[in-house]
């Protein structure tokens, strides 16, 4: 799996396309896209006209919520896939775990690791687990979860989460990696504003996304960055040269806020997030 990716999450279905071809272009090669965010087909479309070999591409899709429950999950599957125009999905994910009815998300778990033993995922794994999640799905589980995506940028770094995922093998994947949640809400200072990244960005001779970026994938995470603007999608992709000091990187960690942008994932619950996911 590529280490830096192309997110698609909150784009219209209808620009959706030409981001992520935007983004084939310049060089990405790993497409994250979710059942939840109503674009999977414009995903497919866009690789499929692309005229990049099928076996490039890594497609990273997630099961939302109200698709949980063994039988359930594998439908999900069937409707992801069928969006996507693909036989086989590269990374499939559980959106959120539901810590109120965990016995479903074992279940769509479950789902999970019989697609990977049928060769029809290349992969599993989990998105927005922490710590007593991911303990107590692996007590009643197999597989390891291969990546668990989470809300990581220089004011939310969750430690405590990533430090497990090391433990467990498992690799910790960013979403909102350069901090774009932190410009919603009152937030008086968002990452792209922050003094200490600033300065680093200056001594790189580079801008502050830029900077986050090579800051996760220096301590190894994956990363991804989304954007519908062709001059960052390209910036975003141009990270892979810069190299940041010891002090650097412990000076970003300093930033952590410890602040949550994005949803509690305790209080996920089917009442609250379900929603229904159309058929391909």
């Amino acid at each position: 799996m590529p280490a830096l990716g192309f997110g698609v999450y909150q784009i219209p279905p209808d620009e959706t396309a030409e981001a992520v071809s935007e983004a084939l272009r310049v060089g990405y090669r790993l497409i994250d896209t979710a059942a939840a965010y109503g674009n999977e087909r414009a995903v497919g479309e866009a690789i499929k006209n692309s005229g990049i070999d099928r076996d490039d591409i890594f497609i990273e899709t997630k099961v939302w919520i109200s698709d949980y429950g063994f039988n359930e999950t594998l439908h999900a599957f069937e409707k992801s896939a069928g969006k996507l125009g693909v036989d086989t999905i590269d990374l499939l994910l559980l959106h959120q775990a539901l810590p109120g009815d965990f016995e479903q998300t074992i279940d769509a778990y479950r789902a999970l690791e019989h697609l990977l033993e049928d060769g029809r995922v290349r992969a599993i794994g989990v998105s927005n687990f922490m710590v007593e999640h991911l303990q107590t799905l692996r007590r009643h589980t197999t597989v390891t979860p291969a990546v668990n995506q989470i809300e990581v940028h220089p004011f939310f770094t969750q430690p405590k989460v990533r430090q497990l995922n090391d433990g467990l093998g498992i690799l910790t994947q960013a979403w909102s990696p350069i901090g774009g949640i932190t410009s919603y809400g009152d937030s008086e200072t968002t990452t792209f504003e922050d003094e200490t990244i600033r300065l680093i960005a200056e001594k790189h001779n580079c801008t502050p996304a830029q900077v986050m970026l090579a800051w996760h994938l220096q301590q190894g995470r994956s990363a991804i960055p989304k954007s519908v603007n062709p001059e960052r999608i390209a910036e975003n992709f141009d990270v892979f040269d810069i190299k940041l000091t010891p002090v650097q990187i412990a000076a970003i960690e300093d930033l952590d806020t410890d602040e949550r942008g994005g949803p509690e994932p305790e209080e996920v619950t089917q009442e609250t997030f379900g929603k229904d996911i159309p058929e391909a």
